[in-house]
């Protein structure tokens, strides 16, 4: 009897997510979602090129999702393609991480998504405000363990 681990499913290698995430930076780009102009006319209620956008990533996110169950799709690991519940707490700690939000979207005119596809698109001062984010994401892991969850 073969007592040998099962050999591991191999994994597409980084230049493949390099790849997709080079094209998912083009379709930002080119569809003006980074644009400040476009953020600023949703926040004023002046057009519906962003609502549209939204709806549609959510209309698409939740019709592959229940084609992955329909189908029984599993993970690379084998288990089933599940969300957990999310249970939304209360507290100034929604109020703080909004601000702070809003505040990084204020100053820079991005979200923190795009900010790699504008730097890469020539508006190298995004760069800046990509490695801060990063520098923030890795604060916020250090400090997690001390924090009032």
């Amino acid at each position: 009897m073969n007592t040998s681990p099962a050999e591991p499913r191999r994994r597409p290698g980084w230049p493949w997510y390099f790849v997709l995430g080079c094209l998912f930076g083009i379709m930002l780009i080119e569809s003006e979602v980074v644009s400040w102009f476009r953020i600023q006319e949703m926040f004023r209620f002046q057009s519906f090129h962003m609502y549209g956008i939204i709806g549609t990533a959510i209309v698409t996110a939740a019709l592959s999702l229940a084609l992955l169950r329909w189908t029984g799709v599993r993970t690379l690991g084998g288990e089933a393609i599940a969300i957990p519940a999310k249970t939304l707490g209360t507290g100034y700690r929604y109020g703080i991480g909004g601000t702070l939000f809003g505040i990084g979207w204020a100053l820079t005119g991005a979200c923190p998504g795009p900010l790699v596809a504008l730097t890469g698109s020539g508006m190298t001062v995004y760069a800046a405000a990509a490695l801060s984010a990063l520098a923030g994401t890795w604060c916020y892991g250090r400090l997690r363990p001390h924090l009032p969850h």
